[in-house]
């Protein structure tokens, strides 16, 4: 049976991305060996939408309330990538990891699992 999910972040700056992790959103860690932190995430949903593109992959972390926490992660030098767009499925907005992804914040309106 599948009991989780193992999230890879690839990264131009691992060790900025890791701090980021660590530091800014304050997720819990273990040192995996040499300095490799591996995080424990928030629990998790998966969702597939359809595309006329290639299939592709995107990485959302969720949260309760958005301009709450943007209002948090901007107080702790994040910066928001784009603005946040209001759907009837939820709130959206991203900012860029210190190794250069895109992470989306996303604040649901539907029924969660």
């Amino acid at each position: 049976m599948i009991n989780g999910a193992h999230i890879v972040i690839y990264s131009r700056d691992t060790e900025a991305d890791r701090a980021f992790l660590r530091d800014v959103l304050d997720w819990p860690h273990v040192d995996a060996g040499h300095g490799w932190l591996i995080f424990k995430a928030p629990p998790t949903e998966v969702a597939c939408h359809p595309t006329e593109g290639e299939p592709s992959h995107e990485l959302m972390l969720m949260c309760d309330d958005l301009d709450a926490t943007t209002a948090g992660l901007t107080g702790k030098g994040v910066e928001f990538t784009r603005p946040v767009e209001e759907a009837r499925w939820g709130r959206v907005t991203g900012f860029r990891l210190p190794g250069g992804g895109e992470v989306a914040l996303y604040e649901p309106r539907h029924p969660q699992p």
